[in-house]
């Protein structure tokens, strides 16, 4: 099987299963949220529930900045070549259909940053970074 089909099968899985799987985490995260579920910190992970990669948070969850319909995602990890580097961005609506995808060859870009105009689209969404090492990062913001 071809790395980007693997790659993108295994991103369906964990939004089918993000999707599939409402369980409330905290009082904190609203019960709607992605991030409440029994998934996160186990099949992906976020800054407050990093799971086995709790020293890995601070390099792996995506930054994302939002305004006027345009959203920037920055993963603040090294890009060392095919070695250890961030794959992808992608942008979920609220639905968790993909809004936005950027893959990244880490022989052509020295940062994972990607940028998206959103017209269509106001709410929550979710950012997304995968690792090739320390696996899919997810942010909730609003657009």
């Amino acid at each position: 099987m071809e790395r980007r089909t693997f790659f993108a099968l295994g991103l369906a899985g964990v939004a089918g299963s993000v999707v599939a799987s409402r369980t409330a985490l905290s009082a904190d995260t609203p019960a709607d949220s992605a991030l409440a579920t029994k998934l996160a910190g186990s099949v992906y992970y976020t800054k407050d529930n990093p799971g086995r990669w709790s020293a890995k948070a601070g390099g792996h969850a995506p930054v994302v900045e939002s305004r006027k319909g345009m959203v920037m995602v920055t993963t603040p990890h090294e890009m060392n070549g095919y070695e250890h580097y961030i794959v992808k961005h992608t942008l979920f609506d609220k639905d968790m259909k993909v809004i936005g995808e950027t893959l990244f060859d880490p022989m052509q870009v020295k940062a994972a940053v990607s940028q998206y105009e959103i017209k269509d689209y106001s709410g929550i969404a979710y950012a997304l970074s995968m690792c090739n090492l320390h696996d899919c990062w997810l942010t909730e913001f609003t657009i």
